[in-house]
């Protein structure tokens, strides 16, 4: 029997509730499929692992892979410095969806395990999982990435470094605290940055006091940045009598006690919030000395460079979730009488997105590929590396946020709502640009490698030359950026190291990426028939091309 209402209903058209014209959830989806990754992958040596990357892919896009990151960040660490009775403990607890990304990061090899893995392409696998793991969330590759990191900077300390390096390229995952010898495998965080210098760590004041026992000295100071608190062991800076120097902190000392780490707070971030960055005091701390005092910046640079990497490679990752994202509501949503993905203009916008994304990602795994064979002892690729992480550092994080911002237009209304998704995405660019040294830093570095390191210029334009005679275009913007370099200065440092980010990325895609891809990118990007937003694509490029590459399932 059909009531008055019902039949009401019937008259009235679908009931109000009834949901048309929005986009399917995007999980579950394969975050590895991407063309330019798996030929970079294979390109830069570490095919063997395409396989484990494909199945991390699926992992990363699936419906429980993404609850946790968006759970991780839904409830942010929370600080606790005393227990009931009063004693301090200055420990932070996370949700448990930031400990099972965390334990699936270490078990699939993208903190420490590519030091203990003497494959070549190692170093590559580990960027590659990296860029498809950071389809969930890029917080808790902070700790990772500075475990990773830690190594060839301990490395420098050898009886250190025989204790510690097979505890911190293990893939096992223990989040308690306890002497770093009894886990299983160890985090590694660091403390450079205090409140009166920032990135100029010269003007550290914590001191650094020697000891009876040679190598062990006692810290006193106040850390501004020191992300992951909860890690096991840190790389610290402070001043010691001759100057300088780096430290290794454990957080538990090897007679079972706590080492004072005073947790003053956390800091109350823009994005990155399931991540923990925190301000400790140290008093008293013990630390072991890594590397001569008075060379602490030396001995820490090589972390930074691992680390400057990273930034590049999480970066690349944002562009292509958004971007994946953003595609992926336009083939669903319809306005004006036609799918968004089917209109010119998204076409241009999103095709646009895709050169950014592409170019990104295939300058990530090349700077991956100079790491893994500088490490080999291959000294071209050393210089190629010195030079050209620093660049890629500057441009590819400057370019996130704009990126990020335009993603999320392509969504609409839907896209600034925090189910979405993108909100978290744009939140979080901007800190892979001040991360490691802001854009200024970065540019000052890059001045500095082609001061006192003359080969750095020299391997640039070594691999700039590999595509020498492939596009007008690119050759002419080399020949401007030779003649930009004996005109560098303070002033126009950006606009060197940008032209030299252009060029590099325009190079790699000439030699590796189709025409209809390489054409338009040195079309726009050095031939400047280009708007200054991103959908701004001249009337001709092989729109459907790009974007049957760039998006899974074509367009």
């Amino acid at each position: 029997m059909v009531s008055t209402l019902d039949g009401q209903r019937a008259q009235d058209g679908p009931a109000t509730h009834d949901v048309t014209n929005q986009a399917p959830p995007l999980t579950p989806y394969d975050a590895s499929e991407d063309t330019a990754l798996l030929q970079g992958l294979r390109r830069e040596g570490a095919g063997w692992a395409e396989e484990d990357l494909r199945r991390l892919g699926r992992q990363a896009g699936s419906a429980q892979a993404q609850e946790w990151a968006d759970l991780a960040n839904r409830h942010e660490p929370e600080l606790r410095t005393h227990d009931r009775y009063g004693n301090r403990v200055d420990e932070v607890e996370f949700h448990p969806s930031w400990h099972h990304l965390m334990r699936t990061a270490i078990a699939e090899g993208l903190a420490g395990a590519p030091w203990a893995d003497d494959r070549p392409g190692a170093h590559v696998a580990r960027t590659a999982g990296g860029l498809v793991w950071g389809h969930t969330e890029a917080g808790h590759g902070c700790p990772t990435s500075m475990t990773y990191a830690a190594v060839p900077a301990l490395r420098r300390q050898p009886e250190l470094a025989k204790v510690y390096e097979p505890l911190l390229t293990s893939r096992e995952y223990d989040p308690q605290l306890g002497v770093p010898t009894g886990k299983p495998g160890l985090l590694a965080g660091m403390g450079m940055t205090e409140k009166q210098g920032g990135s100029d760590v010269r003007t550290n004041t914590t001191a650094a006091t020697p000891t009876a026992e040679p190598g062990v000295y006692t810290l006193r100071g106040h850390k501004w940045f020191t992300s992951a608190p909860m890690c096991d062991v840190f790389l610290v800076l402070a001043q010691a009598p001759g100057g300088l120097s780096c430290f290794l902190v454990p957080r538990v000392l090897p007679d079972g006690t706590r080492n004072t780490f005073r947790i003053q707070r956390l800091k109350d971030k823009l994005g990155n919030r399931s991540n923990a960055s925190s301000e400790p005091e140290f008093d008293g701390t013990v630390a072991w000395l890594v590397g001569p005092e008075g060379q602490g910046v030396k001995t820490i640079i090589e972390m930074v460079n691992c680390t400057r990497l990273d930034c590049v490679m999480m970066s690349a990752a944002l562009m292509r979730k958004s971007l994946i994202e953003a595609g992926h509501h336009a083939r669903h949503r319809s306005a004006f009488g036609a799918r968004l993905v089917d209109q010119p203009l998204m076409r241009n916008v999103l095709a646009d997105l895709a050169l950014e994304s592409e170019a990104a990602t295939t300058l990530t795994l090349r700077l991956a590929g100079a790491a893994d064979r500088a490490v080999r002892g291959d000294e071209g690729e050393a210089a190629f590396r010195r030079i050209a992480t620093a660049v890629g550092k500057y441009w590819v994080t400057k370019r996130g946020p704009a990126f990020t911002a335009e993603a999320l237009e392509c969504l609409g209304g839907n896209g600034y709502v925090e189910d979405s998704g993108m909100p978290r995405h744009y939140r979080e660019a901007p800190l892979l640009s001040i991360w490691e040294g802001s854009g200024n830093v970065n540019a000052l570095d890059v001045l500095r490698a082609l001061s006192r390191e003359p080969g750095t210029a020299e391997a640039l334009f070594d691999e700039l030359d590999r595509a020498r005679g492939a596009n007008a275009r690119l050759d002419a913007a080399v020949t401007g950026l030779k003649r930009q370099l004996s005109e560098a200065s303070q002033v126009t440092a950006r606009r060197l190291v940008e032209r030299m980010a252009l060029t590099l990325q325009a190079s790699l895609l000439v030699r590796h990426a189709p025409p209809a891809v390489a054409d338009a990118f040195c079309a726009t990007r050095l031939g400047g028939d280009w708007g200054h937003a991103f959908g701004t694509l001249p009337e001709g490029t092989g729109l459907g091309t790009i974007l049957e590459r760039a998006l899974p399932g074509g367009d």
